[in-house]
């Protein structure tokens, strides 16, 4: 039976994913901070529960210290968005924190026990393909997480460490219940999870989802950027 780690387990597709694959018959270890939700997934006899902060270092470094898998999915994060008119710096520092260094903090606590032939998935957000209006924390720290998932991509390849970057468009989550604009395509957490799982298992180096939502946003990005920001500027007009 393989073994998948999943942080940002206790909501969103995070908690979708352990389901999903401990239905799939993985053995699954799931993370999180929230006790109440870890006891409900541990009812499930392959799910094994692991609580801790990913923006705490040493957290994550006691949590993970003796943890056995085969496939890491670092997916735990947030989502704030920015009011031009009410700047807040701090509010950069509460998104990078979880989306960016808590994924810094599992990697440093996960690098020392990858052997030959693991996986590790890192989940950032089809959001840092496009300059969307207000997602100054939210994209910036999906751009600096995916640049970072495909830089260990090369430098775990010699240790025949396998690396996906996941990119979701929009997910119905507790994250995207609070918002309050048009989200084309959304899909639900569950077929979310079963999306992600088929792309760990494909072995892809970037896995989209919905695949449309993806192939649109993708070849948006390749076009010039001041056709972009044309593009950009329309969509925050109609929201």
């Amino acid at each position: 039976m393989k073994s998948i780690l999943i942080t940002g387990a206790t909501s969103g597709i995070g908690k979708a994913l352990a389901t999903h694959a401990a239905n799939q018959g993985y053995r699954v270890i799931a993370c999180g901070r929230n006790e109440e939700t870890l006891n409900e997934l541990s009812r499930y006899s392959n799910i094994e529960a692991c609580q801790f902060d990913v923006t705490d270092l040493e957290d994550a470094r006691r949590a993970l210290a003796t943890v056995k898998f085969d496939i890491a999915v670092l997916n735990a994060g947030t989502c704030e968005y920015v009011d031009i008119d009410s700047f807040e710096p701090d509010m950069f520092r509460r998104v990078f924190e979880p989306n960016f260094f808590g994924v810094v903090h599992c990697v440093d606590a996960l690098l020392p026990r990858f052997k030959k032939g693991d996986k590790l998935v890192i989940v950032d957000s089809m959001a840092r393909l496009l300059p969307f209006t207000k997602t100054q924390a939210y994209g910036s720290s999906k751009a600096a997480l995916h640049y970072f998932t495909k830089s260990l991509e090369v430098d775990l390849h010699e240790k025949g460490v396998k690396v996906q970057a996941v990119s979701p468009g929009f997910v119905e989550t507790p994250l995207t219940d609070k918002n309050d604009f048009e989200m084309p395509m959304k899909i639900s957490a569950e077929e979310a999870a079963e999306a992600m799982l088929k792309g760990i298992e494909s072995n892809k180096q970037s896995v989209f989802f919905p695949r449309a939502f993806g192939f649109i946003l993708r070849l948006m990005h390749v076009l010039p950027t001041p056709l972009q920001k044309r593009l950009s500027l329309a969509m925050r007009e109609k929201q």
